[in-house]
């Protein structure tokens, strides 16, 4: 028993002895126990850190969300606005062409060059105008739709599509103009025609002292049908007869309308008439009685007509009735017919104030403006109009669109397109002029005052001439226009 205990007591102390050797062993022990513990805690913490960074990254995106959200609001009421802004300019580009359109076509009549250039410059750069908001518009779809998918399509667009959009404005306003020229054409050429039928109907005997059914009437009148219908290609006497008829005719309207003027003004038509004639007149009056009758009120007309077709034909037998000193008839005769008739054709048909407004410095213009002056001197106008607003104007380079001076031009322009057919001729007529005092000729005379039965008594002599008379190279005459008095 004493030995069990001895040997049990060396067993405790072999084994305090050990675990005061070792005593890290214990710790090591506790130690790989408690690793387990952290890793398990570790393992926990990671988790949660991976939830709390899952949290906040859904959290970013969130205020990313909100902030794009954000964005594209702004972006869409900034886009919005612009293009309120761009309809508002396009409205006022709209408005804005539309008075420049009104106020080009208020230029055409009265025709005023000037507005009608400035008009023109105002319709265009309103296009222009519209053109660029169409590009800036253009723009901002190009932007808002992405880009990629627009690009894409443009692409696919031809450049030369592109440039007919750009110029589309332009050919309509093209077209428009002409169409209006197309309407204008068939105009003219439905005014050439009732020229033509008018021309027809109204040709006359030219030596039968008004008596129809004569054999050179018919004939006369068979070959201006014949020109007509072949549209005047060439130049022929019977179409210089039926022009004398037109200068007759606008004669006798722009006389009557200046007598009419006189009348209103209370002139004293006799006084004035022997003022006009005794300034005129170049050949004295060979009786009594002639300057008795010039004065007559029933004779005024003539009178008038008489001085006003003396100055308008003054310088006839000139190419350029003495304008200028020019000698193209006389160096190149043949080219200058041809050139003559080509204006003839050319200008007939036109209006001549409307020329006049194109061209008021062209060598007709410069005619009227002439002519004008020697017909109408200052005094007469400021007495029949109260001003000499016109004469003013003629004298500026311009012509006045008003009624007495729109009859002028047709008289003008019927004497001047009578010129261009004489000198278009071979041979060219020759012009004369009855003279007072001289025996009646009823071969190259005509008178302006009808006598009971169409035959003029024995014993007439010319009391002043009215008009000039022309021999055609065909032999035919037009005869000069006269006022008949008697002998005694």
């Amino acid at each position: 028993m004493a030995s069990k205990v001895s040997n049990f007591s060396d067993l405790i102390q072999r084994v305090a002895a050990s675990c005061l050797l070792h005593p890290l062993a214990a710790g090591r022990h506790d130690s790989g126990g408690n690793r387990s513990g952290d890793e398990d805690e570790e393992y926990e913490s990671d988790d949660q850190e991976d939830e709390e960074e899952e949290g906040s990254e859904e959290e970013e995106e969130k205020e990313r969300c909100r902030a794009w959200e954000g964005t594209k609001e702004e972006v869409r009421v900034e886009r919005v606005v612009e293009m309120e802004r761009l309809m508002s300019e396009v409205f006022d580009a709209v408005s804005a062409m539309k008075r420049a359109y009104v106020g080009l076509q208020e230029s055409h009549c009265p025709w005023d060059p000037e507005k009608m250039r400035v008009a023109d410059v105002a319709v265009v750069a309103e296009l222009r105008r519209l053109g660029v908001l169409r590009e800036r518009f253009r723009r901002r779809m190009r932007r808002g739709c992405g880009g990629g998918a627009f690009v894409a399509r443009r692409k696919r667009v031809s450049g030369g599509v592109a440039v007919r959009e750009v110029v589309a404005p332009y050919e309509s306003a093209v077209d428009e103009l002409k169409r209006e020229v197309k309407a204008r054409e068939s105009e003219v050429e439905s005014l050439k025609e009732k020229l033509r039928n008018v021309a027809v109907s109204s040709l006359g005997p030219s030596g039968t002292n008004g008596k129809k059914g004569s054999a050179g009437s018919n004939q006369s009148r068979r070959k201006l049908s014949s020109s007509t219908i072949q549209g005047q290609a060439c130049p022929a006497p019977e179409l210089f007869e039926a022009t004398m008829r037109q200068v007759k005719e606008a004669s006798k309207s722009f006389t009557s309308l200046l007598l009419s003027l006189m009348r209103s003004a209370r002139w004293d038509i006799s006084a004035a008439v022997r003022s006009i004639e005794a300034a005129a007149d170049t050949v004295p009056a060979t009786t009594t009685t002639s300057s008795s009758l010039v004065i007559a009120p029933h004779h005024a007309k003539y009178a008038l007509e008489s001085y006003v077709s003396r100055k308008l034909f003054q310088g006839f037998d000139h190419e350029t009735f003495y304008m200028d000193g020019s000698l193209s008839s006389l160096l190149n005769p043949d080219q200058f017919r041809r050139d003559c008739f080509t204006q003839y054709r050319d200008m007939k048909a036109m209006d001549p104030t409307e020329l006049l407004g194109i061209l008021p410095t062209c060598h007709f213009g410069k005619f009227c403006s002439k002519k004008y002056l020697s017909i109408v001197h200052s005094k007469m106008e400021e007495s029949l109009f109260g001003d000499s607003d016109q004469r003013r104007q003629v004298l500026a380079g311009n012509h006045p669109r008003s009624q007495f001076y729109g009859e002028f031009l047709v008289l003008a322009k019927a004497v001047w397109l009578l010129h261009l057919l004489a000198f278009s001729l071979d041979p060219a007529p020759s012009q004369f002029e009855a003279s007072r005092g001289a025996e009646f000729h009823p071969q190259y005379m005509e008178s302006v005052v009808r006598f009971p039965g169409g035959r003029v008594p024995s014993g007439q002599v010319v009391g002043f001439p009215v008009s000039p008379g022309f021999k055609l190279g065909n032999g035919s005459v037009i005869k000069a226009r006269v006022l008949l008095i008697s002998r005694t």
